[in-house]
């Protein structure tokens, strides 16, 4: 094959799609997954998808400052396992990030990856193209269905009461505020990047070849050339040739582990599992960057809320098989963003905490449980939560941290592909991060105080923690930060371990236009070659790079 794309997630869907564009280069995709199952379709089961054979089911290792109230006090951190990658797992949220993100990039030494170089890639991504006779693959982004609007307007409400506005879209002049968001979504059913890229010019495209099920276990190089891949398909071992250029998109923590394993990455780590060193590249695996994010909990209308009835549920089903509209078509407050500034001694028009909403209706515990189990919390916070929630609404809000200081690692544990990577996220090991989060939680705090707030009894519910209740008065700062301790996990946005950069930073591994140093036709296509992660969602900044890695060949 001419072209070898190892992924067909969000980015490689569109490396793929648009590199088939050509007629003559014949394209192979290589997928460890299959197709996406039909719970990927609903928006509202977003989180049911965790814990199955659809994702890379990875923890983090335990540590002493985050992640505690977790199952083994280990973060859980799935990746898509299917077409589509965690495009067609995650919450939808089509989020761009702002000018200062990309601006950033490019000062640090990354030529045309500035706002203004990769803001026409965005709108590429999205901008329906081709026609039936020519199809061409793009994201589809609508915005979703509203429903629980009381919960909405008493959100924005009591937002307005602290004086953050309500705007139309995040944009360039808008950086902060609240405003509803839009996502992959169609008609009520998800448009994972597969869905729009691939499975359009699949069948009308005899150059490009899509092998599901297939896992990468290895990348042949000979001098500067990766010449081969090898994969596992049915327990059988295939090789297939590199004519021209390999594209690796299996994401922040299959990509750095692929070369890891190919003997790419830091010398002694690869010395230390036995593995071959064919190119010394130090800076693989490291810089580990995620959105961590702390919840907080808000009792509403204790004891008046209304409770869920068998028959909504019902009608639900049937608005969404018949009309495919209804809450099975959307995830309710989940496209209510907001960016916000937290520090008022900075002028920065630039947000430093996002925060995201779910609501959970009083007396949907089915609902509670899937999301509680997705997050893999600790039973005894699982059983006090379903207990307020048997007598209030619930609003679980995500209190988001925008620019993470602190980096962790991807190491492999042994030199075998089946065994998982030791995935290090030191989160909350950096003194501003977790200050950051503190002010965060103290604008809920604000909230949970005005008019609109109070009109629905809204109150942050307590959760007994042994060590925190023993350390200091609850609500203090010194109980947050213990509190923090348990009850950080991630936003899914792990990405920066195969970091974008010029060569004379030895902490770099890719080029400008995505080359691995040091050979002449692998690049690197996904959200691992991020230098600093975007102040927001990552998915729609991972497509936009696969727009750029297919005009970059």
């Amino acid at each position: 094959f001419d072209m070898v794309v190892i992924g067909a997630g969000s980015a490689g869907s569109v490396v793929s799609s648009r590199l088939s564009e050509n007629p003559e280069w014949r394209v192979l995709v290589l997928e460890a997954g299959g197709d996406a199952p039909v719970e990927s379709e609903m928006p509202i089961l977003f989180y049911a998808l965790q814990h199955t054979d659809f994702v890379w089911n990875y923890y983090t290792e335990p540590s002493s400052t985050s992640c505690q109230g977790m199952k083994d006090g280990r973060c859980y951190w799935p990746r898509g396992r299917m077409l589509g990658g965690s495009g067609a797992a995650n919450a939808l949220l089509y989020i761009r990030g702002n000018r200062r993100d990309f601006d950033g990039w490019a000062a640090l030494g990354n030529t045309g990856w500035s706002y203004d170089e990769v803001f026409p890639f965005f709108e590429r991504s999205v901008t329906p193209q081709g026609n039936e006779t020519h199809p061409r693959g793009y994201l589809r982004v609508n915005p979703f269905e509203r429903q629980n609007d009381a919960i909405h307007q008493m959100i924005l409400d009591g937002a307005r009461e602290l004086g953050v506005p309500y705007v139309q879209r995040f944009e360039e002049g808008m950086e902060t505020g609240y405003a509803h968001v839009p996502g992959t979504v169609r008609e009520g059913q998800r448009m994972s990047p597969a869905k729009g890229y691939l499975v359009p010019v699949a069948s009308s495209r005899p150059n490009l070849h899509v092998v599901k099920k297939a896992r990468v276990t290895k990348l042949n190089l000979e001098g500067d050339r990766i010449t081969s891949v090898i994969f596992e398909k049915e327990g059988a071992v295939h090789e297939v040739v590199v004519s021209k250029e390999a594209v690796l998109s299996a994401g922040a923590i299959d990509s750095p582990a692929l070369l890891l394993r190919s003997g790419i990455g830091p010398k002694e780590h690869l010395r230390d599992i036995g593995i071959p060193l064919t190119l010394d590249l130090p800076g693989v695996g490291e810089n580990l960057q995620d959105h961590v994010l702390v919840p907080l909990f808000l009792k509403l209308d204790e004891g008046l809320a209304e409770v869920a009835a068998e028959k909504d549920l019902l009608d639900s089903i049937y608005d969404y098989l018949i009309h495919r509209r209804g809450p099975l078509a959307t995830h309710g407050t989940a496209s209510l963003v907001a960016f916000i500034n937290s520090n008022s001694s900075s002028k920065s028009v630039y947000p430093d905490v996002e925060y995201h909403h779910l609501f959970f209706q009083r007396g949907r515990h089915d609902m509670l449980e899937v999301v509680l189990k997705g997050l893999s919390f600790q039973e005894q916070y699982v059983q006090s939560l379903q207990g307020f929630l048997g007598v209030s609404h619930l609003l679980c809000v995500f209190v988001v941290l925008s620019h993470p200081l602190a980096k962790g690692t991807v190491r492999l544990r042994t030199k075998e592909p089946e065994e998982p990577p030791i995935l290090t996220s030191n989160y909350l090991t950096e003194p501003q991060d977790v200050a950051t989060l503190m002010r965060g939680y103290r604008y809920i705090e604000s909230l949970e105080q005005t008019q609109s707030f109070r009109d629905h009894q809204a109150e942050i519910a307590y959760l007994p923690i042994e060590e925190c209740d023993s350390l200091a008065d609850y609500r203090s700062e010194k109980y947050w930060r213990c509190y923090a301790k348990y009850f950080s996990i991630t936003c899914y946005h792990q990405s920066g371990t195969v970091k974008m950069g010029p060569p004379e930073n030895p902490s770099s591994c890719v080029s400008p236009r995505l080359l691995l140093h040091g050979l002449r036709n692998l690049r690197v296509a996904d959200a691992s070659i991020m230098p600093a992660v975007v102040s927001a969602n990552t998915n729609a900044a991972t497509v936009m790079i696969g727009e750029r890695v297919a005009q970059f060949i």
